[in-house]
């Protein structure tokens, strides 16, 4: 079963920056570094300027995506 990943903290512009993962508690780019290590497979990272963001994969249910 894949772990609960939750956004725990924004910017001002509405970036998410950290994230408890399990009992964990990561910044958005050790969350990234993660995602891309394969450890997090309901997981996937998009690149939206020049930052890699975390995003769920797509799915039917709306009350699972991250944010």
């Amino acid at each position: 079963m894949p772990k609960n990943i939750k956004v725990t903290k924004q910017s001002e512009s509405g970036l998410n920056t950290e994230f408890k993962v399990g009992s964990k508690t990561l910044s958005r780019g050790q969350l990234v570094k993660e995602i891309q290590a394969g450890k997090h497979p309901d997981y996937h990272v998009r690149k939206y300027g020049n930052k890699n963001i975390p995003c769920s994969n797509p799915d039917n249910n709306t009350k699972n995506n991250l944010g």
